[in-house]
């Protein structure tokens, strides 16, 4: 699974595209701590079959968040704008694009993907596919599939399992059968904390880190001094 530090790495690169002049240590803090607050769901696990990737790896609770930031930073007299002020809600805002794309939308593409609609909907998705032009078969897609069946159409999405037959494994709960207090058997649980497993999150991470570090060694622009 892409690791806090993954997702961290992505997070800084958002905040530098995004925040402009409000990027600053606080800001990025304020953004780090988002990036770590969905995977909180695998404490769940241990009470609620399915939590992890369920409970806070969706797009419910991000929609719901938008509707009440939107209200909250437009109607006459905010409160989250007067205590704020115009630094609040930029930080706000991109906050939630991390959310939404630093975390939930790396997780969709890997292991058995997230629970893109929970509770509404409890099916797990997965993004996987590819995309492509071809000199033989023209214009290519795999991450969305109609197909005929049995006299109707049937549409394939990546879509899996639910919260009662899906299990995505997690440093906490590494197996399904995996208690707070260890695992079955003699032998111990490997219990692992991933940082990079593949080539790219490691890449990822590097230009993040590298991306904030130049961001912050840049001079303010001749009119702003």
């Amino acid at each position: 699974m892409p690791s806090s530090v993954v997702h961290a790495g992505f997070a800084l690169l958002l905040a530098v595209g995004l925040l402009g002049p409000y990027f600053d240590r606080r800001a990025v803090a304020a953004l780090v701590a988002v990036i770590l607050v969905p995977d909180a769901d695998t404490l769940a696990g241990f009470v609620l079959d399915g939590a992890h990737r369920s409970l806070l790896h969706n797009l419910l609770l991000p929609a719901v968040v938008a509707v009440a930031l939107y209200r909250a930073t437009t109607r006459e007299g905010s409160l989250l704008r007067r205590r704020f002020g115009d630094r609040g809600i930029r930080v706000a805002w991109v906050a939630l694009f991390v959310h939404v794309f630093a975390h939930v939308g790396l997780d969709w593409y890997h292991l058995d993907g997230v629970n893109l609609f929970y509770p509404a909907v409890d099916r797990f998705f997965e993004l996987s596919g590819k995309m492509y032009l071809s000199t033989g078969d023209g214009f290519v897609q795999t991450f969305v599939e109609v197909t005929a069946d049995g006299g109707g159409t049937a549409v394939d999405a990546g879509q899996g399992g639910t919260t009662d037959d899906t299990h995505v494994a997690n440093p906490a709960q590494p197996t399904e059968d995996t208690g707070a207090g260890g695992g079955s058997g003699t032998d111990p649980v490997d219990r692992r904390a991933p940082i990079a497993v593949r080539g790219w999150q490691l890449y990822l991470v590097l230009t993040g880190l590298l991306a904030a570090a130049a961001r912050t060694l840049q001079s303010a622009p001749p009119e702003d001094r």
